[in-house]
């Protein structure tokens, strides 16, 4: 029989994971008001800290687009052999895997320790617990993380090349209780820096400073003077009193003082010697198999009724990662322009609670998308390789920004805002996160767009052009996302 203490955990655990499903419906009127937008920049990350094996960047919160939108990101560096240490964060994240492999631990309170490993012993008779602990998934370049706030997560890259995540936080969630600044947690390690990079960007935005980029020397400056800070323990543990701490994990003051240790200047991303050794499940192959007998579960029990509560799956083994970079699993694919890969709370149910979704992009030499908006989310673009021409116009009609978006930087589109991009010689591949986990685009043109939907001769009325006109702007593109550069230079020279 289940213990009471762990049944209480859980049931309270799924109280406020559900309760995520208004994300969305109470942001403050302030944050509304950070829209008023009338130019975007492709911005950067403004904020580096470097850890003993990797490094990790924020883009500033206060930017006037990433306030628009409600959100925080941030990107993780881990170097082979690289262990992201334990922590939380006050806000649900999505984490998109741009390059490398490794394997992740998420900490679902309540939940069992699922993975064991046991020794027997000599006579046969009996098993020895060597450990135990909750999941451990592997993951590759294209996975999406989905994780509640608050909950513990850690990551370590077991291949050969570096390991590059981006994090996004949903601040503006209504999981966070605190404030619009992102704070994460540790539960090891020296965050000591990072912590006072956030506190400078929160300060210049009390202070109205309108820079997006800190001043290189002071920070060299400041980093000079708190050397002996950085000696300092400022994870979570540090500020327990030793003598509690020992009561509560019944071990020896000699042990907790190791966990107050600080470790010098080795920061949240600290190199593993020999290799982690964790109780993993096998291949990534082996994974794979199972979600695509899990896909084909639920589509079996597809024809039961859509009247569902969000049960179907056990919450100790929710999914909450799934991968959008496999060019077979493009929902929009046009063999000469591109494809769309879309990650909704339809395919990954755990974002039904985060109030999150996002999607892979890929445009071919010249291709493009067709001008469009989004209806009830604001996007967030990263660009993961090559470069895209884009335009964004706002309500009044004014083109907010018309330029190349490149690898490696990041573009808000605010909810509404018309946009399209066009893609470079080499093409261009992004990830988009939106605020909303079923988001809903319109497109202007093509074949399910608002401009085909309007009877042929409100268009003609609306924009003083012959029946005739109006019905080649109506069914000349037939394509339901994407523009193809033949296409187009055709319609030009004609």
């Amino acid at each position: 029989m289940a213990n009471k203490p762990s049944i209480l955990s859980l049931s309270l655990t799924l109280l406020l994971l559900f309760h995520g499903c208004l994300a969305r419906s109470s942001q403050s009127q302030q944050s509304q008001n950070e829209c008023q937008i009338n130019r975007l920049d492709t911005i950067e990350p403004v904020a580096r800290i470097k850890s003993e094996a990797g490094v990790t960047e924020w883009w500033n919160p206060n930017s006037k687009q990433l306030k628009c939108a409600g959100v925080a990101v941030m990107r993780h560096t881990v170097e082979p052999d690289g262990l992201v240490l334990p922590s939380f964060a006050n806000a649900p994240q999505l984490v998109y895997i741009v390059q490398g492999r490794g394997i992740q631990g998420t900490v679902m309170p309540g939940c069992p320790e699922t993975f064991q490993d046991s020794q027997q012993s000599q006579q046969g008779q009996s098993h020895r617990f060597q450990d135990q602990h909750q999941k451990v998934r592997r993951f590759r370049e294209g996975d999406v993380f989905a994780l509640p706030a608050g909950v513990v997560h850690w990551c370590y890259n077991d291949g050969n090349e570096p390991l590059i995540t981006v994090n996004l936080h949903d601040t503006s969630n209504i999981a966070n209780q605190l404030d619009s600044n992102p704070r994460k947690f540790h539960l090891a390690g020296n965050p000591e820096e990072e912590q006072r990079k956030l506190r400078r960007l929160q300060q210049q935005q009390q202070q109205g400073g309108s820079s997006e980029r800190e001043d290189e020397d002071e920070d060299e400056d400041e980093d000079n003077r708190h050397d002996q800070q950085q000696r300092s323990c400022s994870n979570l543990l540090c500020g327990l009193k030793p003598e509690f701490l020992a009561q509560a994990f019944n071990v020896d003051m000699s042990i907790i003082k190791k966990l107050q240790d600080s470790q010098g200047k080795r920061g949240t991303i600290v190199r593993v010697k020999d290799g982690l050794q964790v109780i993993k499940p096998p291949r990534m192959e082996h994974e794979e198999r199972e979600e695509r007998q899990r896909k084909r579960q639920q589509q079996q029990q597809g024809g039961r009724g859509s009247h569902d509560n969000g049960l179907e799956e056990t919450f100790c083994a929710m999914r909450i990662k799934e991968n959008i970079a496999d060019p077979e699993r493009a929902d929009i694919f046009n063999p000469q322009a591109g494809r769309i890969s879309t990650l909704n709370s339809f395919n990954l149910p755990i974002l039904r609670y985060l109030g999150l979704s996002a999607e892979r992009g890929v445009l071919y030499n010249k291709a493009g998308l067709i001008p469009q908006w989004s209806m009830n989310a604001h996007r967030i673009f990263y660009m993961l390789r090559g470069r895209a021409r884009m335009q964004v116009v706002n309500q009044n009609g004014k083109a907010v920004f018309d330029d190349y978006l490149e690898k490696g930087q990041l573009l808000t589109v605010p909810q509404n805002f018309a946009f399209m991009k066009r893609a470079g010689s080499e093409g261009a591949e992004w990830v988009c996160f939106y605020t909303n986990e079923n988001a809903a685009n319109t497109p202007l043109a093509g074949r399910v767009s608002a401009m085909r939907a309007l009877p042929e001769e409100v268009v003609a009325v609306s924009y003083q052009i012959s029946r005739e006109e109006a019905k080649r702007l109506k069914f000349s593109n037939q394509d339901t996302f994407f523009f193809t550069s033949s296409s187009s230079e055709r319609r030009t020279e004609a």
